[in-house]
């Protein structure tokens, strides 16, 4: 479990986040959504400890990050797993290299154990067999199953991803949501989802948090969102005619909790 309370963060006299606070809760898909600009990425990156808040704290299971030295942040550190917009592989090693990476810097384990342990995560996100081969050989949406298997490689406790659909067509950014989910309630894990695509919402969001103006606009599930009257969270998600449509039809047929 994630824990935030009261995060403030401003630059250059610039408000950004204004007070947040939230739990996001184990073994489930939490998901930060809003506009550009209402502050979900530098939430984000505050709460992996990229940023430091002006005010506030964020706790790990009870460790609360402001209060800990570095040798304690970096056993935390070792504990998450992070999928970054744009892959963030590195183009000269192979798949077995970079998803390897993880180990080699944090963990004490041998050749061996470290190709066995690759193999397996690269098996579990449906890449068997492209241990020798290079980033450049591979998709958009395969290279995004590698960053989730450089992720997982460390049995996280936390995992995070920063736009995960971000560049993919509909059917790869489907099977990149379910694999996030399949994956977050095997590992047990607390996992934090930057997104703005209505489909990941929708499909895997258990929690969600709405950013609006660098405050936190509403909180619920996926299923409460077609029965919320919060014009914030309205105007977000039933920009599209699409979900507009579908929401009178649910408020139509008296679909009320």
């Amino acid at each position: 479990m994630i824990e935030v309370k009261n995060i403030r963060k401003s630059f250059n006299r610039t408000k950004v986040l204004k007070g947040i606070s939230a739990v996001f809760e184990k073994g489930k898909t939490n998901m930060i959504i809003g506009q550009s600009g209402s502050g979900k990425t530098v939430f984000l990156k505050t709460i992996m400890g990229l940023i430091t808040p002006d005010e506030g704290e964020v706790a790990f299971d009870g460790r609360i990050w402001q209060q800990l030295n570095e040798k304690e942040k970096l056993s935390i550190r070792k504990e998450m797993g992070v999928v970054f917009q744009g892959n963030a592989l590195f183009d000269s090693l192979t798949i077995e290299e970079n998803v390897g990476f993880p180990m080699k810097m944090f963990a004490d384990k041998s050749k061996s154990e470290i190709k066995n342990r690759v193999a397996e995560v690269l098996e579990q996100v449906g890449l068997p067999g492209v241990q020798k081969k290079f980033p450049s050989e591979l998709s958009g949406g395969q290279q995004k199953r590698v960053a989730i298997a450089r992720a997982i490689v460390l049995y996280p406790k936390y995992l995070f991803a920063d736009e995960p659909n971000s560049g993919l067509d509909p059917k790869t950014a489907i099977r990149i949501d379910d694999l996030l989910h399949e994956l977050t309630v095997q590992y047990n894990t607390t996992t934090l989802v930057n997104t703005h695509d209505m489909n990941s919402i929708m499909e895997i969001g258990e929690k969600i948090i709405l950013l609006k103006n660098g405050y936190k606009a509403w909180e619920g599930t996926k299923d409460e969102i077609f029965y919320s009257d919060n014009p914030d969270l309205i105007d977000f998600i039933f920009s599209s005619d699409l979900y507009k449509q579908m929401r009178e039809l649910f408020l139509k047929f008296g679909f009320k909790k």
